[in-house]
Order: C-alpha cells, then sequence, then structure tokens
C-alpha cells in the first residue's frame, strides 16, 4: 500500500480524501487530525463497508501500523484509492499540521 506524508496526506484530505482514524475512542478523544473521522480497527471488519468506495480514503493512527494493517484489509475487499499515512498521528502533529481533541 502506497504511503504518504502528513503532508500529502493533508492536501489529498483538502482534494476532497476521507481521512479515516483506526485508533480507539480513548485515543481519538484525546487528539487527531482535524477532520478524522473515527472507524476503530476494533470495530473495523464489522463496519468498513460504511466507508465510501468512490473516494480516495486516507488511513491515519498513531503511528502507521494499524492504519496500514487496516487499509490493507480495504484493499484486499474491493476498495481501491487507499492510502497510508506515513507516521501517523504523531507525525501529522509533529509537521504543525491542525489537530482537534484534548483537554487544551
Amino acid at each position: 500500500m502506497r504511503e504518504v506524508t502528513p503532508e500529502e496526506g493533508q492536501r489529498m484530505v483538502r482534494e476532497g480524501a476521507l481521512l479515516v482514524d483506526v485508533r480507539e475512542g480513548h485515543e481519538y478523544e484525546e487528539v487527531h487530525a482535524e477532520g478524522a473521522r473515527l472507524l476503530p480497527l476494533s470495530e473495523f471488519e464489522a463496519r468498513y463497508g460504511e466507508l465510501p468506495k468512490d473516494r480516495e480514503i486516507v488511513m491515519i493512527c498513531r503511528s502507521g501500523a494499524r492504519s496500514a494493517r487496516a487499509g490493507q484489509y480495504l484493499l484486499d475487499h474491493g476498495y481501491e484509492n487507499v492510502v497510508n499515512l506515513a507516521g501517523g498521528t504523531l507525525a501529522w502533529a509533529e509537521s504543525g499540521l491542525p489537530t482537534e481533541g484534548g483537554k487544551g
């Protein structure tokens, strides 16, 4: 599966891609990339059908490992336009890209 940098991922989202965070709810609440949709890995196999097949999908987790697994699952189940965000939410935040959540 192709990996993209946080900057590439953000550009894709601005152009209409869906950003899907596969971490668990408590992790997502703490901090997540702005605009990310939560679909926890623990529920992923049951709910992946909620994701559109006609949009690019950028997968993200904490560091990139879980989202790579989830993205590969999508590719194995008929999705075509799926990429993984290299370095995950950590890299997104370190790149200075907008985040949401947390107890500011």
